[in-house]
């Protein structure tokens, strides 16, 4: 029998003769396998196909039916043993270098080959097995391969295999409409996504490894955002000293927060992950963590996120302090950080121009928006004129800075960027605009009848000329912020602006003529002739027209030291309303010497005194008691008068002496004579021009000194 069933049946009795005359060729498998026996002769086959260990010895032997199937059974023993012996031997693992390259191959043929989908190799098979084995051991549970964990050699080679799965399973997803590929098609899928996942996972991990700089480099005493340059021990430092990209590249480093290694690495997992189709999951990865870094480094340079509502509620003070803060900051992101960014972004997806383009809009974009939130909340604040300054600061901060950030971003990003800026800068201008006619009212607003004492300058002129100097430091920002103003209130009404005006015709050195004036150096003449109006009106609340003139020439002499004092102011103002401001100082000035010094002039007139040429003595002791009554109530009462301005205070007394003391002196010296000497004389005698020059130089101070004592 030749079937191998059969083997297992009992062997028939035979004669001696019978297995001579049936002796066939022995098998070729169990001649081989009986060669290495030594000391055992080739099997002969009998009629049933099945060998026997060796020719038997004598004839007896090879009669007995026993002693046959006794050697038939160890045989078949020796088999099994061996058999099992062979399947308890591990296979040898299959040539990984091999398998790859069949693989290569293979992916070659898929993509050359325009026949149709070739049959799948066994090697795809076994690839597959690899790779989940590969990917079974880094992504263990219990112990798991970190990427920092692995050698330049095996970091390489996975990544290579990882790539040489995206590529097959690109190549094989061509045929999915194909049943032979379908198995293998979900396979390699799988394993492409286990090791995408271990990617990702490992790509986030160094993302978020990176370290925020104890120093920053903005704050820098010496101003150098660069790292200081080390020598190696024993090395003079001018040896191979760091080309400028290598500096730029270091500097990129310590502000990013990466060292070069995970810059390399986080490239090539980026490049891995794009490859494989899992840009998306790649992109969402990089922003979280670069927006949680960004957003780390926000919190500690004092940035914290406030709602509208929050912002509303906040004291002034408060409020102050951290616009204070965000203009620092705005700045330093715009300028430092998201340059930085964008050379970061640009080195992880330096392969994928356009991806890193996007990711860096993206990111910076929405970091940009929540400090514009600050500033918008800012603008929506109630208007106060306290608020201006800061107001002009956030405005000229989104201005010249949002600029700056022009080369990093894309055309799309920008757009957008400064479209919300400018809407927040026009708030922020129409805030100032109202903030200005706050001001104007506040001023028309003050009609309080209480009279300023010793008519010295009024609380609210200091106020406003304070605050218009201020303001005036700030001149080209609001001249933009009015003519910007101006713009839209010519586009909203056919009637043009408030502010769209031509002054009046302003008498200039070259003659009279019209002079156009700017928005905001119209605005700022506006508020000086409403507080004009309202000095003015203030100074009527005083019944003695000498301090009503006392009052008029403080304030107006304020007014014109805070206008000489800043270039800007002046400017603004002009020297003809200048001239004409002095101008009005002096028929004050005059009109307070007439009121109050011209009645005690009247007393020294030479006019009623003589008759026929004879000095009537008792007019003369009326003059002189006049004079003494009048000068004492003179000095008693404006020696309470306050005139703050040291030029103004001596201009006063100069030009009260000049007027007084010569007359009285030419008086005294033509009729003192008159009087008997001693008692007489010093009853109406009551002062020498001395004694006049010393009082007059109390006058104004503020404080009162007793007739008869002298300042010390």
């Amino acid at each position: 029998m030749d079937d191998d069933s059969e083997k297992d049946q009992p062997l028939p009795e035979k004669s001696p003769t019978d297995i001579t005359d049936t002796k066939t060729e022995p098998e070729k498998d169990d001649v081989n396998d009986n060669e290495n026996d030594k000391g055992r002769d080739l099997p002969d086959d009998d009629d049933n196909g099945v060998k026997n260990p060796s020719s038997p010895k004598s004839p007896s032997d090879a009669a007995d039916p026993n002693s046959e199937n006794a050697l038939d059974s160890e045989i078949k023993e020796e088999k099994e043993k061996e058999e099992e012996e062979e399947e308890e031997k591990p296979a040898l693992p299959p040539d990984l270098n091999k398998i790859v390259e069949e693989i290569d191959q293979f992916i070659a043929q898929l993509i050359d080959d325009t026949t149709g989908p070739p049959d799948l190799p066994i090697s795809v098979e076994q690839f597959v097995v690899l790779m989940e084995a590969k990917i079974e051991d880094y992504d263990s549970v219990d112990t798991p391969v970190k990427w920092g964990q692995l050698s330049a050699e095996d970091s390489s080679s996975f990544l290579e295999n990882v790539n040489r799965v995206s590529s097959l399973s690109k190549t094989l997803s061509k045929f999915s409409s194909d049943y032979k590929y379908a198995y293998s098609i979900n396979r390699v899928g799988g394993v492409l996504q286990r090791l995408m996942s271990y990617v990702e996972e490992e790509f986030k991990s160094l993302l978020e490894d990176y370290k925020i700089q104890d120093s920053d480099p903005s704050n820098n005493k010496n101003g150098d955002t660069k790292p200081p340059k080390q020598s190696p021990p024993n090395q003079e430092s001018d040896q191979n000293p760091p080309t400028e990209s290598e500096a730029a590249d270091q500097e990129h480093n310590i502000i990013s927060g990466y060292s070069d290694e995970i810059l390399s690495d986080l490239i090539r997992l980026s490049d891995a992950m794009i490859a494989g189709g899992y840009e998306t999951e790649c992109f969402q990865a990089y922003l979280v963590a670069r927006r949680n870094a960004l957003e780390e480094r926000l919190h500690q340079l004092g940035f914290q996120k406030h709602s509208m509502d929050e912002v509303h509620k906040m004291q002034w003070e408060s409020l102050e302090r951290e616009i204070e803060s965000w203009i620092k900051i705005f700045k330093q992101v715009a300028t430092v950080y998201f340059p930085n960014e964008r050379k970061l972004s640009d080195s992880v997806f330096s392969n994928h121009s356009s991806f890193s383009e996007t990711l860096f809009g993206s990111l910076a974009y929405n970091v940009t928006i929540q400090l514009l939130n600050f500033a918008e909340a800012v603008g929506l604040t109630k208007r106060a004129q306290e608020k201006l300054f800061k107001f002009i600061d956030t405005y000229e901060a989104l201005r010249d800075t949002v600029p700056e950030m022009d080369a990093l971003f894309a055309e799309e990003w920008l757009v957008e960027l400064k479209t919300e800026a400018s809407i927040i800068r026009s708030r922020l201008g129409e805030a100032m605009i109202l903030i200005f006619n706050e001001l104007e009212n506040s001023i028309r607003g003050d009609s309080a009848k209480n009279q300023v004492p010793g008519g010295a300058v009024h609380p609210l002129t200091k106020y406003t000329m304070n605050y218009l100097e201020f303001a005036s430091s700030y001149r080209t920002t609001l001249e933009q912020v009015f003519r910007e103003h101006q713009k839209i209130e010519r586009a909203d009404s056919a009637t043009g602006s408030e502010y769209d005006y031509t002054s009046q015709a302003q008498n200039v050195s070259s003659g009279s003529e019209a002079v156009k004036q700017s928005p905001f150096q119209a605005q700022i003449i506006k508020v000086m002739d409403l507080m004009d109006a309202n000095v003015e009106a203030r100074s009527k609340l005083y019944k003695d027209p000498s301090l009503s003139s006392i009052f008029m020439m403080n304030n107006g002499r304020y007014i014109l030291k805070k206008i000489r004092g800043s270039s800007e102011l002046n400017a603004l103002m002009g020297d003809t309303w200048y001239r004409k401001k002095s101008s009005d100082l002096r028929q004050y000035h005059k009109g307070y010497q007439r009121e109050t010094w011209g009645k005690l002039l009247s007393c020294l007139t030479q006019e009623g005194l003589t008759v026929n040429g004879k000095v009537m003595k008792p007019v003369l002791k009326e003059r002189f008691k006049s004079f003494n009554a009048m000068f004492d109530e003179i000095h008693k009462t404006q020696s309470n008068w306050v005139v703050g301005d040291e030029q103004l205070q001596s201009e006063l007394r100069v030009s009260i002496s000049n007027m007084v003391i010569p007359a009285y002196r030419s008086f005294l010296g033509r009729y003192a004579q008159t009087f008997t000497p001693g008692r007489q004389t010093e009853k109406y005698v009551k002062y020498q021009a001395e004694d006049i020059e010393t009082y007059i130089d109390e006058l104004f101070d503020g404080t009162a000194t007793p007739m008869g004592r002298k300042k010390p």
